[in-house]
């Protein structure tokens, strides 16, 4: 049973989904509607205003016509990291990461560190160009951090 995994992104003052998260769960739901997914897990706990990213985002897939009993929620997440780690668990492989094309590397990374055999599935977007730009240059940079967290997470987890 394949699980889409919605990687956490913010919500906005007034509870609701950021454009980014709007996009990732949008995204979710298509694959859910044309099978290639049969499970979505939304991540994300309270970033700077609540409910959790996780809520908002199962709130925004439910409207949408997905299924209580198809969606998974993990709501402790605040990082990339932790959104891969805490919703493996709860998921039936295999899986597919669902994020912005540009955060995709980073994250099939951070997977595979942890040893998690994933895909990945981004939407296609039509963000101007310096915000492309600035999310790329972000990416690139945390890649080693992320790489060196994920690495001492694993450690850690095989004890």
């Amino acid at each position: 049973m394949t699980t889409a995994i919605v990687l956490g992104a913010a919500v906005r003052p007034d509870g609701t989904p950021s454009p980014t998260l709007a996009l990732r769960v949008d995204h979710a739901v298509t694959l859910w509607r044309t099978g290639r997914a049969e499970r979505i897990c939304l991540t994300g706990g309270i970033g700077r205003h609540g409910p959790s990213e996780a809520r908002v985002a199962r709130d925004r897939a439910h409207a949408a016509g997905i299924p209580e009993a198809a969606l998974l929620l993990e709501e402790a997440s605040t990082t990339t990291l932790e959104n891969i780690a805490f919703a493996a668990p709860l998921c039936a492989a295999p899986l597919i990461l669902v994020t912005n094309r540009w955060h995709l590397p980073r994250a099939l990374m951070i997977a595979r560190l942890l040893g998690l055999g994933a895909t990945g599935s981004g939407p296609r977007a039509t963000a101007p160009v310096q915000t492309t730009t600035a999310a790329i240059l972000r990416e690139v940079a945390a890649a080693p951090v992320s790489a060196v967290r994920a690495v001492r997470w694993a450690r850690r987890t095989a004890r």
